[in-house]
């Protein structure tokens, strides 16, 4: 009896497995997935509507930057009360009745404007912050040309905080 010697010509492939899909095959993976893509949406539609009614904000912003690197410092000075004026109109009411709150923001001034001004504030204001702007729309040139340079800094930048950081009602 001879041994029998296997060759590599005896040798046969094996099968491959049955190919396994990357697609999920409960349903409860579905509505994972459905729950996932209708929360992304809700949240981009959320930020979106943030973005478009913030397009104030951000247009104040920009104008505030062109008044602070303007050549003519007394016009600047001369808009910064109506750029926070303007603001206070264009915020965002809660009640339905938005041409009544804009005729309230409207008619302000004095203690009533520094009062608004520091509800909607993010930090404290200065005391006196409502009569600066009274100061900067009504004293003379003079006045305006002879503030110090740190003080119109400081007036820029607390206008400039107050509008990056007001509250809105949502």
């Amino acid at each position: 009896m001879t041994a029998h010697v296997p060759s590599i010509e005896q040798l046969t492939e094996l099968g491959l497995p049955a190919p396994v899909s990357y697609l999920p095959q409960t349903w409860g993976w579905w509505l994972l997935l459905g729950l996932l893509l209708v929360g992304l949406l809700a949240w981009a539609g959320r930020r979106y509507w943030l973005w478009r009614r913030d397009r104030y904000r951000r247009e104040a912003l920009a104008r505030l930057a062109e008044l602070q690197r303007s050549s003519d410092p007394l016009a600047a000075l001369r808009e910064l009360p109506e750029l926070l004026k303007r603001v206070a109109l264009s915020m965002p009411s809660r009640g339905s009745n938005d041409c009544n709150a804009n005729t309230v923001v409207a008619a302000l001034g004095g203690e009533d404007w520094q009062a608004f001004l520091v509800r909607h504030s993010a930090q404290p204001l200065p005391a006196d912050f409502s009569q600066q702007l009274a100061t900067l729309a009504y004293a003379p040139d003079t006045v305006l040309l002879a503030l110090p340079a740190a003080q119109r800094n400081q007036l820029f930048s607390t206008c400039k905080h107050w509008v990056e950081h007001h509250h809105v009602a949502a």
